[in-house]
Order: structure tokens, then C-alpha cells, then sequence
């Protein structure tokens, strides 16, 4: 691997790393807000009622179970409309009821990265996450990787997509506006170079 593209991964990585903690969250609704997906973890707390203190983990099918309401949708909500939502609920039962959601960790925002890097494999988002920075956390291409060829695979609309990745443009500085901003659920593909 050349200088510099190692030394282009090294300062995406700690530009990721030195991110403050407020841009942590993943941001994937239509106005930036995060929206919960299937396999977040939640803390569901309702206030003053200890049986009401609750981590939960949205199921595959994205919804979740809360003691007193029985199951209810979440995946697509934001928190502080699910946490509404719960307290409407509630309110029949705990009049006053005060409801807070938090994101614990948000396991349903992933991508994975595979084929030729270094550490494949699953990447939580922790924030807005490019191919660049998942090439950067993922330790980089191997010396066998086909640079030209790198792809995101991404499901739209119930149908799978391949999105090229202009990798050589990007290192060199150029086109960096097609440096694609990943979403949770996609894949980063990086082929084996052909022997000629």
C-alpha cells in the first residue's frame, strides 16, 4: 500500500476517533434525527416506578415488549417519539406517568466491510460513517485488494443495488463528494486483484 493512501486512512481514523461525543449518535432520519432500528438496545425508564426501569432490545421484527402495554412498534420511531408513544400508553394505567428513552447502543446501526481489508467484519455506527472512514476502521486494504473494483452493496426499496467506489479518485483527492456516506444495513465489498 503507498504512503500516501495509509497516511489518508490514518488521519480518517482519527478524525472519527476525535469526534465529540454530541455527533456519537447515528443520524439516518429525513431530518438527521436517529431513528431506532432492529437490534438497538433501549433504556426505557418510567419515572418513580422501579419495575418500570427496563433495557430492551428492538426485535427483528422492530418492535418491543414493555411491561403494563404488551408489544409496540419501534423501529423507525426516534426516541422521543417512542418514548411519547409509551407514555400515551401508560397513561390509561399511571396517570402522570413520565416516560425517558435513551439509546444504549445502537447494535441495529451496522455495516460490514468484506473481502480484501485487513479485520472484516461488522462496524457499529457510532456516527455518520463513510467507505473511507469503514476502510480506515477496518484496518485498511491488504496488498491484494482490487482497488478498482470496490463496491457498496445497499438494499432500496426491497432490491439490492451495487454502488462503484471510486477509490483512486478519493486517495488522490479528487471526487471526495463521492466518498459514499454508508447506511445501516450496507455492505462494503473490496474483490481479490485478478493475477493480470
Amino acid at each position: 500500500m503507498k504512503a500516501p493512501v495509509q497516511l489518508w486512512l490514518a488521519l480518517s481514523l482519527l478524525f472519527a476517533l476525535a469526534s465529540p461525543a454530541s455527533a456519537q449518535t447515528p443520524q439516518d432520519g429525513a431530518n438527521g434525527e436517529f431513528t431506532i432500528r432492529a437490534g438497538d438496545v433501549l433504556q426505557v425508564t418510567v419515572w418513580k416506578e422501579e419495575g418500570l426501569d427496563n433495557e430492551i432490545i428492538v426485535l427483528p421484527d422492530g418492535t418491543l415488549t414493555f411491561p403494563l402495554i404488551g408489544t409496540i412498534r419501534a423501529e423507525g420511531y426516534t426516541p422521543a417519539h417512542l418514548q411519547e408513544n409509551i407514555r400515551e400508553k401508560l397513561v390509561p394505567i399511571i396517570p402522570d406517568a413520565s416516560v425517558s428513552v435513551t439509546v444504549k447502543a445502537p447494535l441495529g446501526h451496522t455495516v460490514s466491510v468484506m473481502g480484501q481489508v485487513i479485520k472484516a467484519g461488522d462496524l457499529t455506527m457510532g456516527q455518520r460513517l463513510s467507505v473511507m472512514q469503514a476502510l480506515s476502521q477496518a484496518g485498511g486494504l491488504t496488498p491484494y485488494a482490487d482497488e478498482d473494483d470496490i463496491i457498496v452493496i445497499r438494499m432500496e426499496n426491497g432490491e439490492k443495488k451495487s454502488l462503484p467506489f471510486p477509490y483512486h479518485d478519493i486517495t488522490k483527492g479528487r471526487n471526495l463528494n463521492k466518498d459514499i456516506d454508508l447506511k445501516p444495513g450496507d455492505v462494503v465489498f473490496v474483490p481479490t486483484a485478478g493475477l493480470f
